[in-house]
């Protein structure tokens, strides 16, 4: 069972909104203003080699503020929910403890609403067998069997899983094997004692499309090619877990002369709207709780004064001034 560190009512910003929207330049000017350091959300930044295409914070953003949870696993290795969690609540008590201010940033709905939560996530271990069974289920009748699958063996499921998402069906289905339980009834909650300051940065969604894709040209530009050409080349295989991350199946295929460059650029563009449309769903259902700001409108200086307030404004039981990450 992952449990969250025994801390005492202290704050814990949360950055959470859709890919491209801007958030890892906003945390680091938050964070820097406030004394804070940045704890990753990104289920794909966890893993190393894959930077570029990822959108993983730069070497020197890096060493501008101290970024944690990211470069965690090898391409063809795993990173559990459980462990996650682990690693994040960590993290976090470590920063309190240094007297720093933790800013919880990222795009990974599940990652965000399991830590702040307090998800209790089984730790199953992975069936690789049972894993690649379903696969072939789902290459054979579609990814619609996963999801009935599992609507069968716990309806109430879909409440907290993605049901598009057949890496996260296929995991629920491997923990009710594994233990003989619904899924569901396995993800007891118990919120951690943190004073949580939860805001979604977002902006118009036409606009979001076009800055989305933009940032997909500038990745091209900047080598996303010679990357995955180089996983390739290291033995790591497309059909990796990993690699379903936005853009690196279609740059594959590209390298592998499978489709031209402009093909999958196209597919890139239309599998991230999809992704920022899911990433939408998500927010509206599980961060119905935070403050939306609007990226083209945000009115930085104002807004830090108020985040400042909040963090200087503590209950009774807390301790230590925050607002200038004392």
């Amino acid at each position: 069972m992952v449990t969250a560190p025994l801390t005492a009512s202290l704050p814990l910003i949360v950055l959470v909104g859709p890919t491209a929207v801007g958030k890892t330049g906003l945390a680091i000017s938050l964070a820097q203003a406030v004394g804070g350091e940045i704890v990753g959300a990104d289920s794909r930044q966890v893993y190393r080699q894959m930077n570029t295409g990822t959108a993983k914070p730069t070497p020197e953003q890096q060493r501008t503020v101290p970024h944690h949870m990211i470069d965690l696993v090898d391409p063809d290795e795993t990173l559990s929910l459980a462990e996650y969690l682990d690693g994040a609540y960590a993290h976090i008590d470590a920063i309190h403890q240094r007297g720093g201010v933790p800013l919880l940033v990222g795009g990974t709905g599940q990652y965000i609403t399991a830590l702040i939560d307090g998800w209790s996530v089984p730790k199953a271990a992975p069936d690789a067998a049972f894993r690649a069974e379903m696969e072939r289920l789902a290459a054979v009748h579609g990814r619609g069997v996963l999801a009935e699958r599992l609507r069968n063996l716990d309806p109430d499921a879909e409440t907290f899983v993605d049901m598009r998402n057949p890496r996260r069906v296929i995991r629920a289905l491997e923990v009710i094997r594994a233990t003989g339980k619904p899924f569901s009834a396995q993800r007891a909650k118990t919120p951690p004692p943190y004073r949580v300051l939860h805001y979604g940065l977002t902006m118009a969604r036409e606009r979001l499309y076009a800055q989305a894709d933009q940032r997909v040209n500038a990745m091209i530009a900047q080598g996303f090619i010679d990357e995955v050409q180089q996983l390739l080349t290291h033995g790591y295989s497309a059909d990796l877990p990993s690699m379903s991350a936005l853009g690196y199946r279609e740059i594959a295929a590209y390298v592998e002369n499978r489709t031209s460059l402009d093909e999958a650029v196209q597919a890139i563009y239309s599998a991230t709207h999809d992704f920022i449309r899911r990433q939408y769903t998500w927010f509206r259902k599980h961060n119905a709780d935070a403050e939306w700001l609007d990226k083209d409108t945000l009115d930085f200086p104002a807004w830090l004064q108020t985040v400042q307030a909040r963090l200087a404004h503590h209950p009774a039981g807390g301790d230590g001034d925050f607002s200038q990450g004392k």
